[in-house]
């Protein structure tokens, strides 16, 4: 008799290791995956894309529902689950009813961060999330309507690209001195700020929000400093917080994610947790790539492989306005050996961090602005700590040209 296995979550980190389990163990799990969601498990990355109505909504789906009943697993959307029971091995849903399981996997994502500002409840409020924050920031635009995205990180950036893309004014708040601070440095978030201005995204640093403004819904952002923007829409876009509230109620030891071994086990046995809503060694990663690596881990574990996550390189790769960006690893690099190549007519920035170890000189971090497409083979020389002595004078260069001298 099969296995059941319970997936609570329809996001990207569950339908990646759906995937990567029927991959290495066809047929030895029952799986059923409940998502909150009424839709097919989406590509979050792409929800700007969705705003600015560059893709359709069936776009964005990982899986066609065709997929999921071809592996015999079953996908129920719309569903919440309200309760957990460790002891019993059961989940109670939202009308009642309860399921049982023999191993259950926490993939419950993130939420999005709200400040408590004064007239935060306002209608006009908006976070920059998922389908819905899209639909309801679709409503919103009207024509000369104006927006102020609170946050100049990666969500807040994304939302002001969709939105700009789709006709509005868009001024970006931002309490820090550079845009993307976790993955930019200031010479790379320098670039970046001129290239959103030259496309007409507005952009305030060291800005602090104090309240919003407004009778019946919004009409401004006041600052600390005693400005205020006239707007139609605020997005908070200022982070996210590991949903952790059914692994917190049914016992589970979390901290600021739920907290995992390197087996992405639970503080109980029969309990995993990945992804977002995961804290690993200490760190609960915010990005897709960690969330793959321990879905491609955890289903060798569930497999009864001899499979562990040891921690990810932190790596970003996207697009901003349709500007590349790529960073990874000690971009910041301070106290090391740092490389830096600049094309002024082509605004590309290339910036590599080396450090000397006993095995000789490696690279353990790099910004890529503009030209991203050695990004991959960066990453991949980062993780390996392959000494890089051989190739160093062409290292900035990238991969075509040290492999060629390489050969």
């Amino acid at each position: 008799m099969r296995e059941r296995l319970l997936i609570i979550g329809g996001g990207m980190a569950a339908t990646r290791l759906v995937e990567e389990l029927v991959a290495c163990a066809p047929g030895r799990y029952a799986i059923t995956v409940i998502g909150a969601e009424a839709r097919l498990p989406y590509n979050r990355v792409l929800l700007s894309s969705l705003l600015a109505q560059d893709v359709a909504e069936d776009e964005i789906n990982l899986k066609p529902s065709s997929w999921w009943r071809a592996q015999g697993v079953e996908l129920r959307c719309g569903e919440r689950v309200t309760a957990i029971d460790a002891q019993d091995r059961t989940v109670t849903l939202g009308d009642g009813s309860r399921l049982s399981w023999d191993k259950l996997v926490l993939a419950t994502g993130s939420n999005a961060v709200r400040l408590p500002l004064p007239g935060a409840d306002l209608p006009g409020v908006l976070t920059f999330r998922d389908c819905a924050d899209v639909e309801q920031m679709r409503s919103a635009i009207k024509p000369g309507a104006r927006a102020a995205v609170v946050g100049g990180g990666l969500l807040g950036l994304e939302a002001a690209y969709g939105l700009a893309k789709a006709g509005v004014d868009v001024t970006v708040v931002h309490v820090m001195d550079r845009l993307m601070e976790r993955q930019l440095d200031a010479a790379g978030a320098s670039l970046l700020k001129q290239d959103l201005e030259r496309r007409g995204i507005r952009v305030m640093l060291e800005a602090k929000s104090a309240a919003i403004l407004g009778e019946e819904k919004v009409e401004a952002l006041a600052l600390s400093d005693g400005r205020q923007i006239g707007v139609d829409m605020v997005v908070m876009a200022v982070g996210i917080a590991p949903n952790i509230h059914l692994a917190a109620s049914a016992g589970l030891t979390t901290k600021r994610g739920i907290v995992v071994d390197d087996a992405l086990r639970s503080s109980n046995a029969n309990i995993f947790a990945l992804g977002e809503c995961a804290e690993h060694r200490g760190i609960a990663y915010g990005l897709v790539q960690p969330a793959y690596e321990q879905a491609r881990a955890l289903a060798r574990i569930l497999s009864g492989g001899n499979a562990a996550f040891e921690g990810s390189v932190t790596a970003t790769n996207l697009k901003v306005s349709g500007i590349g960006v790529f960073s990874a690893g000690d971009y910041l690099g301070e106290g090391a050996q740092v490389l830096v190549w600049r094309d002024q007519g082509l605004r590309h920035y290339r910036k590599l961090v080396l450090r000397e170890t006993q095995q000789g000189t490696v690279l353990t971090g790099c910004v890529l602005y503009g030209e991203t497409s050695d990004g991959l083979w960066y990453l991949d020389l980062i993780e390996r700590a392959q000494p890089i002595d051989e190739i160093r004078n062409d290292l900035i260069f990238g991969r075509a040209l040290c492999v060629r001298e390489a050969a």
